[in-house]
């Protein structure tokens, strides 16, 4: 069984031949280079003008070089689902390495300096008014550039032999909006109704019409990274969930479900009050069920025995455990996982977020081996 096989089956809540893997991101130079895989990829973006910067982002060739180190690194390590860029393209680089990308958020490589390795990461918002997100040059989602990156990963899985799964991401709806402007300046901007319509509608129109696309050129999965929250609770209100974000939401899983495509969604934080409704949408899995949040009542287990067999769940191995903890709990807790949540499908091996940089060799193989030994059906885990 190949990788896409195993997936799109665990989705439909089937049994493959063993539980897939996949991590929502990868960071950890030192874990890469133990599996023989030197890190590397496009790290420095040229300050170039505004349009030879878009040439360059959106060239196939390009994508396809810049993945081929994280899409070798997979296979070495049993992932089956490896991401393609359609989105959050480099807009404009400033003097000081702050990247600008097609949302308006401000990104910068930081170095991890213990290992080396290089984080990029969020630094604030570009936009300080709704008057500048008015003047900004909104994404196309007809641009070739994003067809590109779907393009050079399916070609690059189709080397591998379909040994790992290619699916193209994109941003999505919450996540990318409230980033262009900072949270302190969104904040105001949801006071203001029609502001806040227009932001959220760019959004979903962009989203839905990018998913058809994809799905339409046979994309089996697509993923919306998307986060709705943060350990203590939602972004904003679950009203305003419903009145802006979820409905988009539907329509993209229904577009997307029409097109016979599967909608994977990321969002981290407590999504406790709007669960249902994130169901309801029609979403097909969601990761990672953040481990680490503050409500006792958003916890995989008991998750899954009330909404397993509607939703798959992707995660949700705590990345605090998997830096600081007993080798013996994260074994125990990754048993657990595979045992509860693996029989008859529906669930994706995961981490409760990504592996960052301070997670240790020791404790990273302690969990993966734990999936490698437990992983295949049927589910054997000895209590």
């Amino acid at each position: 069984m190949n990788a896409q096989e195993r997936v799109l089956k665990t989705i439909n809540h089937g049994e493959p031949d063993r539980v897939p893997y996949w991590e929502s991101a990868f960071t950890n130079d030192t874990i890469m280079k133990h599996y023989g895989v030197e890190p590397g990829g496009l790290t420095n973006i040229p300050k170039l003008p505004e349009k030879m910067l878009k040439e360059l982002a959106g060239s196939k060739q390009v994508l396809k070089s810049g993945y081929k180190k994280a899409y070798e690194f997979a296979w070495r390590i049993g992932e089956d689902i490896v991401t393609s860029v359609t989105s959050l393209f480099p807009r404009k680089v400033l003097e000081n390495g702050v990247i600008i990308d097609e949302y308006g958020r401000m990104m910068r490589n930081e170095i991890y300096e213990k290992d080396g390795t290089i984080i990029y990461g969020y630094v604030g918002g570009y936009f300080k008014t709704f008057e500048d997100y008015e003047s900004w040059e909104q994404p196309d989602p007809q641009w070739d550039g994003r067809v590109n990156g779907y393009l050079a990963g399916k070609e690059l899985q189709k080397k591998m032999k379909d040994e790992v799964f290619s699916v193209p991401a994109t941003g999505s709806l919450m996540e990318v909006s409230w980033e262009g402007f900072g949270i302190e300046t969104f904040s105001r901007i949801i006071a203001k109704q029609k502001q806040a319509k227009k932001i959220f509608d760019d959004r979903g129109e962009f989203t839905l019409e990018l998913v058809k696309i994809l799905a339409e050129l046979e994309a089996k999965l697509i993923l919306l990274w998307d986060d709705y929250g943060f350990k203590n609770g939602l972004f904003m209100s679950p009203r305003n969930y419903r009145t802006y974000v979820l409905p988009w939401l539907k329509r993209i899983c229904e577009a997307a479900h029409k097109r016979d495509c599967k909608i994977l969604l990321h969002s981290d934080g407590d999504l406790m009050e709007i669960f249902e409704d994130i169901i309801d949408c029609g979403i097909d899995a969601l990761n990672p069920i953040e481990p680490t949040t503050a409500n006792p009542e958003y916890d995989i287990f008991k998750l899954e025995e009330k909404y397993g067999d509607k939703i798959t769940f992707v995660g949700n191995m705590s990345p605090v455990t998997l830096a600081t903890g007993e080798i013996s709990e994260i074994e125990a807790y990754s048993k657990k996982l595979i045992k509860e949540l693996a029989p008859g499908g529906g669930y994706i091996f995961s981490s409760g977020h990504s592996i960052n940089p301070a997670i240790t060799l020791d404790r990273y193989l302690a969990y993966i081996n734990v999936k490698n030994q437990y992983g295949t059906y049927p589910i054997k885990v000895p209590d």
